[in-house]
């Protein structure tokens, strides 16, 4: 099975696919190497236009939509 997740609020739109490359943007610019990655949490929050990203239960970071 396959899933496509996406999130819609206030006329935007965003893909779970799009989210994670965001997720994992932020953790390379933070000078970490994608292989070093054991767990991903992402907190969508739309009102906000942001997403909070927890990565390894460690990093913390917050990307704007």
């Amino acid at each position: 099975m396959k899933a496509n997740v996406y999130v819609e609020y206030a006329d935007k739109q965003i893909s779970e696919k799009d989210l994670i490359k965001m997720a994992k943007a932020s953790w390379t610019k933070a000078g970490h190497k994608i292989s070093e990655i054991k767990t991903l949490r992402l907190y969508v929050k739309p009102e906000d236009s942001a997403v909070y990203v927890v990565i390894n239960d460690d990093f913390q970071s917050i990307v704007t939509l």
